[in-house]
């Protein structure tokens, strides 16, 4: 599985990238299937090599939320804050593509921190960069309307598959907004009269 997704992250740290080869175990999954669930032990660390992994909260009725997604080159930073303390996962991932993961030992992952500066950099900056994201999703709850919130959600899915054309169904996306189905299907033939978009059977193509 090794390819040049962790050289071109870690360019100026050949050492650490046979490291990260060394230490971590690598997995494919298939689009839908879950890598963690909430209240499961954190015992790795997820680095995506290839596809794309979505991050999701669920309440105690059962709705779920989108957070955020994770793509190639990246990590779960709740993952890996969560196995450091060991405590148990808040959040669940499910894969939103085919996508092949190295898992790294929470203890080798912890253990690189002290041996390389650009390990502990990573880290800091998918901090920095999930904290945004997650203000943004704060912010939109708070203060953006359901059908731009969807809207909003369109455009990112376009924008991280590269593709005008986005496979999903009205449940799939009502799940990730945290509402519900009916919601999900008004907006979008709302969206459809006003031209924004057109539906088919689950598909989506933006204009």
């Amino acid at each position: 599985m090794q390819n040049d997704i962790l050289s071109s992250e870690f360019a100026n740290s050949p050492e650490l990238v046979e490291k990260l080869y060394q230490y971590g175990i690598a997995k494919t999954y298939r689009e839908g299937d879950h890598i963690l669930n909430e209240n499961a032990s954190i015992r790795s660390i997820p680095i995506i090599m290839k596809g794309m992994i979505k991050v999701i909260r669920t309440d105690e009725a059962g709705r779920e939320i989108l957070l955020y997604y994770i793509k190639a080159g990246e990590s779960c930073i709740m993952s890996f804050l969560g196995g450091m303390h060991n405590e148990k996962s808040i959040v669940k991932a499910e894969v939103e593509e085919d996508t092949e993961i190295l898992f790294l030992p929470v203890d080798k992952a912890s253990l690189l921190i002290t041996q390389y500066p650009e390990w502990l950099d990573y880290i800091f900056k998918l901090y920095h960069k999930r904290f945004e994201e997650l203000l943004d999703i704060i912010n939109a709850i708070a203060f953006k309307k359901v059908d731009e919130r969807l809207l909003d959600l369109l455009n990112k899915k376009s924008e991280l598959t590269h593709s005008s054309i986005i496979v999903i169904t009205h449940e799939q996306l009502a799940n990730e907004l945290g509402t519900v189905r009916v919601v999900v299907s008004r907006l979008l033939k709302q969206l459809e009269e006003s031209g924004k978009l057109k539906l088919s059977r689950n598909k989506i193509a933006l204009l």
